[in-house]
């Protein structure tokens, strides 16, 4: 039943005076039937992949500067990912925190090294998960780089070939674990080329690379840095990672570069100050790609939600709907689990 309100005086006239209106959007949008009908962008929960930092303790650990987010044990991790599946994420990637670390990174390429631990016992009891590795060394390094040291013009600073050696072994040894997709996340010239000969050599031409093509040097990173405990013990990344002034020919050519390497998939990091490039990339490129929706990004949502400043739901769910409008497939984020939670309720 509808119930019609006395018209305010004036009202006819003003409605008289927008006769001539061809063109009223606002018909479409009448009713949330309406709405849907038309929607160009859609959000589903298999678009979501789920990040996880896995370490060596039998104990998961909280997350001070991530709420909601923990560090796993091995154990932790194979519960974690059963309420992903449960909830339709099908897509997890691991992130690795050993107990030892040393100049080389060398428990990222040990065969009991903690992701290869991780995705065997996952894929295990998940076998049907799809499990993707970050190939870096930062976590894994003594001094929170990506990769060997070496002293160019006086400055310490990462040796671009020998870390590709390192990052190819480092993959080839994810692979050889179970990992269907390999993510190299270093910012090495070459390194998916590398990557991508090494795993073809060793008998993984199925195995999937991933590229962090586009991934700037953040302020957005802070939290992840302390989940990982891969804060550079000097400097910092800029020198091998973008920068978020250098524009849109950048972007493109390290995309480019990545593609003619052997990439399977691009990515576009951080994800929520740079949509705009994710858009130039979607134009630019056929291959897949994602955004990673970062640890800063998610930090500052639960901050301002904890303080009463937003609907966490509403906003988490504008978040990731406007990464896909902007063109990315799918998203790596840490409102995964919540936001499939939400989604599945909107269908019941």
């Amino acid at each position: 039943m509808t119930t019609s309100l006395p018209p305010l005086p004036g009202q006819a006239a003003l409605r008289t005076a927008c006769a001539d209106l061809t063109e009223r959007p606002r018909r479409t949008r009448r009713t949330p039937a309406l709405r849907a009908l038309t929607r160009e962008v859609s959000l589903s929960a298999a678009q979501l992949i789920y990040p996880m930092f896995v370490h060596e303790g039998e104990e998961n650990q909280t997350i001070s500067t991530m709420p909601g987010v923990l560090r796993y044990s091995v154990a932790g991790a194979v519960g974690r990912v059963g309420e992903a599946l449960a909830l339709g994420v099908k897509t997890v990637v691991l992130f690795g925190i050993p107990t030892d670390k040393d100049d080389l990174g060398t428990q990222a390429y040990a065969d009991q090294g903690i992701i290869q631990v991780a995705t065997r016992t996952i894929k295990a009891e998940h076998p049907e998960v799809t499990l993707i590795a970050d190939t870096c060394l930062c976590e894994y390094t003594d001094h929170g780089h990506c990769g060997p040291l070496c002293e160019i013009g006086g400055e310490l600073t990462v040796d671009n070939d020998a870390a590709l050696k390192l990052l190819a072994r480092t993959a080839v040894s994810q692979a050889r674990a179970g990992a269907d997709i390999v993510a190299p996340s270093a910012m090495m010239d070459g390194q998916i080329g590398a990557i991508r000969s090494a795993l073809d050599a060793a008998g993984f031409a199925h195995v999937p690379v991933m590229s962090y093509a586009v991934k700037y040097a953040s302020g957005y990173y802070g939290p992840f840095r302390e989940a990982a405990g891969s804060t550079p013990s000097f400097g910092d990344r800029g020198s091998y990672q973008m920068d978020p002034a250098g524009g849109y020919r950048e972007a493109l050519r390290e995309a480019r570069l990545d593609t003619e390497q052997g990439a399977d998939y691009l990515m576009v990091k951080p994800g929520l100050p740079y949509l705009d490039v994710i858009r130039v990339i979607r134009d630019a490129s056929l291959l897949p790609l994602v955004a990673y929706n970062v640890s800063g990004e998610y930090a500052m949502v639960k901050a301002a939600a904890a303080a009463g400043m937003l609907d966490e739901r509403r906003t988490v769910l504008e978040t990731l709907t406007a990464f896909r409008r902007a063109g990315a497939d799918a998203i790596i984020t840490y409102h995964a689990l919540d936001a499939a939670r939400w989604l599945r309720e909107e269908t019941e």
